[in-house]
């Protein structure tokens, strides 16, 4: 009798779990996020054709919308869209000119593009408008350094960089980079 009772009990405990699962997993399923201000399933959260479209008949009923023209932006960033989120990205900037995050992910796309002096004066920018973000400067060593090879440049970009964040994630790679790339400038003064 103990026997039975036992795998009683654990056949209630084993359907119940399941039951559980199901109905937690389907809660989830049906959770709703904001995404560009409207409540979305947690599914039509991932990045696809239907967050796409809901992004995309949102900017078109609220041009005004910031937050939309955000998304939108860095929809196309991830999807690796670069002249589609630089026009949003262009839309947003248009409602706040001085978003320094903003200034740096459209330049990235702009380097993704070959559009270097574009690039350049997106990360001057907000390099200018903050003159702690870190990022911008980092990405214009970047660009003089690889894109437009000009080494004083990138060596004057990147030690802004080290002065701002001489711990940073990338500081230790930047150093690297500036004790090659001294190697290769003259540093002379003319005689």
């Amino acid at each position: 009798m103990k026997n039975k009772e036992l795998w009683l009990i654990a056949g209630v405990a084993f359907v119940a779990g399941l039951l559980v699962g199901l109905v937690i997993g389907d809660a989830k399923k049906n959770q709703t996020v904001q995404v560009a201000g409207q409540a979305v399933s947690a599914q039509q959260a991932i990045p696809n054709n239907n967050q796409l479209d809901l992004l995309n008949s949102l900017v078109a009923k609220e041009p005004n919308n910031f937050n939309a023209w955000v998304q939108l932006a860095h929809h196309h960033f991830d999807a690796s869209q670069p002249m589609e989120a630089v026009k949003a990205y262009s839309k947003a900037l248009a409602l706040h000119p001085n978003d320094v995050d903003l200034l740096t992910d459209q330049g990235v796309m702009f380097r993704r593009l070959g559009w270097f002096d574009k690039a350049v004066e997106n990360f001057s920018r907000a390099a200018d408008i903050d003159p702690n973000h870190i990022h911008s400067v980092y990405n214009l060593g970047i660009v003089y350094r690889y894109d437009l090879n000009d080494s004083p440049k990138a060596i004057e970009a990147w030690n802004r960089y080290l002065q701002r964040d001489p711990q940073g994630e990338s500081a230790e790679s930047v150093r690297r980079e500036l004790d090659q790339m001294r190697v290769g400038v003259d540093t002379r003064l003319p005689q």
